[in-house]
């Protein structure tokens, strides 16, 4: 059991430990052209992640749905329900791109922060939404293999991806002297890259088993369909993310750059835990389709101690690390500061964020998305006042010492982890979720 949860999950985790190293490429260029740029870059990856977070069911229920194929023994049925959300990525991805790079510099203004820091959130933001249809087909493609037990070929194309990324960006950003655009412009061309390198690979394993490479309509729409409750789900995760952005935005510039720092190392210990949740997904959906209730409660049981054991071993790195992860991304010593009290309340919450990944990856291959969409609104109406206290409290003469941002961290690690733990856990303890077939 523990080496079939490693053949998936090592793999996914390099992947999906490059893959938010594109944001902390970005971090580490951008950061040094100054405060506002970097400031800037924290705003235009809100909205852009809030946009393509939105449509993470392409991955996670592709996965599911193909995996409940595979076991059910039809591996044809499989890819051509994977080719129909590739399809859909396109779709929603074009439909994105237009209405995104009009609406620029009104969805940075909504974050109310200083002109020159909007002025650098739109350059980025701007450019950044032409690479919209290739994030999401990485996304559809990447759901189609692991749902077909790969995990591997992600790995090398993210891999190859970030370290495209990463060159080009040094280049366009230093070398050209193109600014904050040039990062933009730099992960744009990378991620095309990506998406080219992946559905090359889809389009060859479905002639390989004689899948058809046509949209079907309905197929299509069915795929919709099944992700609406998972966009739910990652709407109300999105805003509450988006809720911490907002409250820093009326802290000022630094407490803007320390936000966008803590939440990218966030992030990348959030896609490092997920790796569970990856294989969760995919021994869920395939044991669930082939009928094996005892195999699904088994290997949840195991990957919970997994959970539990890297959440703990992520938690401490990122605290002992605290001092030293500043000055790799910028000189500002003020960040710096700020920074180090924000990163060890986020560490104290890493352990309970290991279960909650792991659960919630199971109940995605279940195919539980209602349940997970109605939780994610109980946990958004428990978290959004609690920050709104945290910082209010914070903030008022004679509050609680430290820092309003460590504050409102703290607010995050109890109102958004703890709800979702509570949510996850009551749910997986029961049977409702235990469904078969394909």
């Amino acid at each position: 059991m523990d080496r079939e949860i490693l053949r998936l999950a090592v793999p996914a985790f390099l992947a999906l430990v490059a893959e938010p190293l594109f944001l902390l490429a970005d971090s580490a260029v951008v950061g040094h052209l100054g405060t506002p740029e970097l400031a800037g870059l924290g705003i235009a990856g809100a909205v852009v992640q809030t946009v393509v977070g939105l449509c993470v069911f392409l991955a996670y229920g592709t996965t599911a749905s193909v995996a409940r194929r595979v076991g059910a023994g039809d591996v044809r049925g499989a890819v051509e329900q994977g080719v129909d959300g590739l399809w859909l990525a396109v779709l929603i991805g074009v439909l994105a791109t237009a209405a995104g790079v009009p609406l620029t510099r009104p969805l940075v203004g909504l974050f109310g922060a200083g002109a020159a820091v909007t002025d650098q959130a739109a350059a980025y933001l701007r450019l950044a939404f032409l690479g919209v249809v290739p994030l999401l087909l990485v996304m559809a493609g990447t759901g189609i293999l692991r749902g077909l037990q790969d995990t591997r070929t992600p790995l090398v194309v993210a891999v190859v991806g970030n370290l495209a990324n990463i060159g080009l960006n040094v280049v366009l950003v230093y070398g050209l002297h193109l600014g904050i655009a040039g990062s933009a412009l730099g992960s744009v061309l990378a991620q095309l890259g990506s998406a080219v390198a992946l559905v090359a690979v889809v389009v060859r394993g479905a002639r390989t088993h004689g899948a058809s490479l046509r949209p079907d309509a309905t197929g299509v729409r069915r795929a919709a369909h099944a992700g609406v409750a998972l966009v739910v789900r990652t709407l109300t995760l999105r805003a509450s993310l988006l809720v911490m952005t907002y409250a820093a935005a009326g802290l000022g510039a630094t407490a803007v750059a320390t936000q966008q720092l803590a939440l990218t190392v966030w992030t990348f210990l959030a896609f490092a835990l997920d790796a569970l949740a990856i294989a969760a997904q995919a021994i869920t959906g395939r044991s669930l389709g082939a009928g094996d209730v005892a195999t699904t409660r088994a290997v949840t049981a195991r990957l919970l101690h997994w959970g539990g054991l890297g959440g703990v071993l992520t938690g401490v790195v990122l605290a002992a690390t605290a001092p030293l992860l500043g000055g790799l991304f910028t000189e500002d010593p003020r960040v710096h500061d700020l920074l180090v009290p924000v990163l060890v309340v986020a560490a104290l919450a890493q352990p309970l964020a290991g279960v909650v990944f792991v659960l919630d990856g199971v109940l995605i291959g279940a195919g539980d998305g209602r349940y997970l969409a109605w939780g994610g609104v109980v946990v958004l109406a428990v978290f959004a006042p609690l920050a709104w206290l945290a910082l209010r409290v914070s903030t008022a003469d004679g509050g609680p010492p430290g820092a309003p941002l460590a504050w409102l961290w703290a607010a995050f690690g109890l109102g958004f982890i703890g709800a979702r733990a509570v949510v996850v856990v009551r749910r997986a303890s029961g049977t409702r979720w235990l469904v078969t077939g394909a």
